[in-house]
């Protein structure tokens, strides 16, 4: 409680260990430092053996050294949210705003329409008044089959929302509900659920064979007029506007089976056209404010991935205690919920999760001034996503922005509207630029978040006991590695973009939260020291040119003190987020493969880009998977399964540290040198044996599995050759 008797809505606690940790972090940057003279104090002379290595390892340290500040950020100042949704109940329940939801899907093949529309009916089920929800469905693959599965959806939701506000059942996506639930004690309970679970599963059996067909069936296009809009369609990427308003909630027939109002519900398949560029979902998204803003016009907005359905029924109650808190309500555009995964197994195989980010990350930067925008399950002021400037005078009256007065009917409104999601609508006005989401990034999400903060609002990270939204994780090694590359290099354009953290951003925000911007933008370049560091200690091993000090030598103490210091750290900071010792391994394994591949490829593409020698592309991240590879999955082995470039220097690089590791080994053995490497090459001996440590689910996978997920032949023999000539040609050129 404040001074004043004024009991605030949201509660920030600062993390406990603030201290301790800074004074650790000082001890490590001046083993950083020693480490840095060093290696400027010891650089070989002119013609000695390992000048050049050790240059490059100078180089290589400065980097990681520098790098490792910036994610001090992080890490700096955390803090912890707690909300009153009591008091918000108390002093707003009149006042509540509208609010407007946004769930964005493009391909009903990689994002099958049955879980689209789980998604859609768990955020319809909200315990939240329902004539103040409206759900807006951006179809981008224009699919009828999508439509249609939402029409169903739309039948559905009028038995499925009374039996979630009757029992208050959590999850409420339908399909999550019926496979968590045990059977309820309550016979009346049990009587319905029976009911609801039968129109369920008989509207997913529609939708399936619909969706085996791939078409609709005349039989069910004739029952509904929505359906001819679909009579010129042409294709995915040529199209006319379709939006269909498949629930008026000011209608008299919006009602469920109770005769309670339904909320709002409409699809929305965006003009699309060969000759214009439609900015992937950032174009999606304003297509979406700018017709919501015509139909609800909710003063909140939550935008969801289509496969990121609402695990916490109140959910929009605790975004609300940040927006409508009377005291600092004002500064706040908009709330994150972490991005969280239903399938991430016990030790993460590919580290899907990002545990560390969600729980330890964000919440440094949520103390810095505010986390980012991360695209899904956020919370917008839909006037800061317009381009509204932040205003200390400027307090927002919420009863006031209710009030939506529509003299058209639906089907007038619907053709009225067309003409904000037509494919020319953006050309030469403010949209994508100082209006709605950025275009011409990646990472739309990120930019667009940045550029808010940059006109002076802060935003707010809230991380609750249940998770608000549960999404589905990369099951291949493929997936994951693309997902990260797209996020990589999006955030490396960003660095060099209008909206940079590095230089526009300076003055608008807070340093650390600056900082903490770059340590995200710089994931890409990160390739170029890891890449150095993962092949030239074990040539140089290989060899029997030390690039380290000796065991012997005090110069040895700041390097075991870092290296020891920052992953012990690492490691407790990932139990302490509810991981395993396996999974920090699994974790340690990804961020070597993602520095090598998905970063690489995303510095590449962002410099050829930066050149006008390619475009910015969005790649759509599977949702769905076949059963084998489902349960390799479960079972956390590896799915490799192709040859892609990416795999091909994942592939070279381990034989490489394979080769080098046995050659220096079997020399050691057989010259009985093993005290002169414990001695004089200890830690590039220690580097190389734990890159092979490392790389074991990839030996398997080239050499000893017999399943669909390993390597092929091919691949394996090529990088065996590959390897042999990069260790040849080093052996005869240095």
């Amino acid at each position: 409680m404040e001074s004043d008797g004024y009991l605030p809505l949201f509660e920030t606690r600062i993390a406990k260990g603030r201290v301790l940790y800074r004074l650790f972090m000082i001890s490590v940057f001046v083993g950083i430092c020693l480490i840095w003279i060093y290696r400027v104090n010891h650089i070989p002379r002119k013609g000695e053996d390992g000048r050049r290595g050790w240059i490059g390892l100078l180089g290589a340290e400065f980097w990681f050294g520098l790098y490792w500040v910036l994610t001090q950020a992080h890490r700096w100042n955390q803090v912890y949210r707690c909300t009153f949704k009591d008091r918000l109940s108390q002093r707003h329940e009149k006042e509540l705003p509208n609010v407007d939801i946004f769930v964005c899907t493009a391909d009903p093949v990689i994002e099958p329409p049955v879980m689209v529309i789980n998604t859609v009916l768990s955020v319809m089920a909200y315990d939240y008044p329902p004539e103040k929800l409206s759900v807006y469905l951006s179809d981008d693959g224009g699919s009828d089959l999508t439509f249609y599965a939402l029409l169903e959806a739309s039948h559905f939701a009028k038995h499925w929302l009374p039996y979630c506000k009757k029992f208050k059942v959590e999850p409420r996506s339908p399909a999550e509900y019926f496979n968590s639930s045990d059977d309820p004690l309550d016979p009346n309970q049990s009587k319905e659920l029976v009911f609801i679970k039968k129109l369920y599963d008989e509207m997913e059996n529609r939708i399936e064979n619909a969706a085996k067909l791939a078409r609709i069936p005349e039989e069910l296009r004739s029952k509904h007029t929505g359906f001819s809009q679909w009579d010129s369609y042409s294709s995915q990427r040529d199209h006319d506007t379709i939006l269909q308003i498949l629930i008026d909630g000011r209608g008299p027939n919006a009602k469920d089976k109770d005769g309670f109002v339904l909320p709002t519900l409409v699809y929305l398949a965006r003009e699309k056209r060969p000759q214009h560029h439609h900015n992937f979902k950032a174009g999606a998204m304003n297509a979406l404010i700018r017709v919501s803003s015509e139909i609800s016009n909710g003063p909140i907005i939550l935008n969801v991935d289509c496969d990121m359905y609402s695990n916490n029924s109140h959910s929009v109650q605790d975004a609300l205690c940040f927006f409508m808190d009377e005291e600092k309500g004002h500064e706040i555009a908009f709330v994150q919920f972490p991005q969280s995964f239903k399938n991430v197994t016990r030790n993460e195989i590919y580290d899907a999760s990002m545990r560390v980010i969600r729980e330890v990350e964000f919440h440094g930067l949520d103390g810095c001034g505010g986390p980012l925008y991360i695209g899904t399950g956020c919370f917008h002021r839909r006037d800061t996503l317009c381009g509204r400037k932040f205003s200390k005078e400027n307090k927002t009256d919420w009863s006031s922005l209710n009030d939506i007065r529509r003299k058209d009917s639906v089907h007038e409104l619907e053709k009225k509207l067309k003409g904000l999601a037509s494919s020319t609508y953006d050309k030469n006005t403010q949209w994508g630029k100082e209006m709605g989401l950025q275009y011409g990034c990646p990472v739309e999400d990120v930019i667009t978040g940045l550029s808010i903060q940059c006109r002076g609002w802060k935003s707010v990270y809230f991380n609750p006991s249940r998770n608000a939204f549960l999404g589905i994780a990369a099951t291949t090694l493929s997936d994951a590695l693309v997902q990260h590359k797209r996020w990589s290099e999006g955030d490396l354009q960003i660095l060099f973009s209008r909206y940079s953290p590095a230089w526009y951003a300076h003055g608008k925000i807070s340093l650390a939260l600056q900082m903490g911007y770059c340590a995200y933008c710089l994931w890409a370049p990160n390739c170029l020291a890891t890449l150095y560091y993962t092949v030239i200690p074990s040539l140089y091993l290989l060899k029997g040119i030390s690039l380290f000090p000796q065991i012997s030598s005090p110069w040895f103490i700041p390097f075991a003190y870092v290296i020891s210091a920052k992953n012990i750290c690492a490691l407790a900071e990932f139990l302490w987020c509810e991981g395993t010792i396996l999974g920090w391994w699994n974790n340690q394994r990804m961020w070597l493969y993602k520095r090598t591949s998905s970063y690489l490829f995303a510095f590449m593409d962002t410099i050829l880009k930066l050149l006008g020698f390619a475009e910015s592309r969005f790649v759509i991240s599977t949702k769905t998977a076949d059963q084998d590879v489902s349960q390799r999955y479960e079972k956390e082995i590896m799915e490799f399964g192709t040859s892609t470039p990416m795999f091909t220097i994942l592939s070279t690089l381990a034989m490489i540290n394979l080769v080098c590791f046995a050659g220096v080994l079997k020399e050691a053995l057989m010259s009985k040198g093993i005290i002169r490497v414990y001695e004089t090459m200890s830690l590039q001996f220690v580097l190389c044996g734990i890159l092979v440590l490392i790389n074991f689910p990839l030996y398997q996978a080239l050499f000893l599995r017999k399943d669909k997920g390993k390597l092929p032949s091919s691949l394996a023999a090529k990088s065996i050759v590959l390897a042999l000539l990069a260790c040849i040609s080093f052996t005869l050129l240095y």
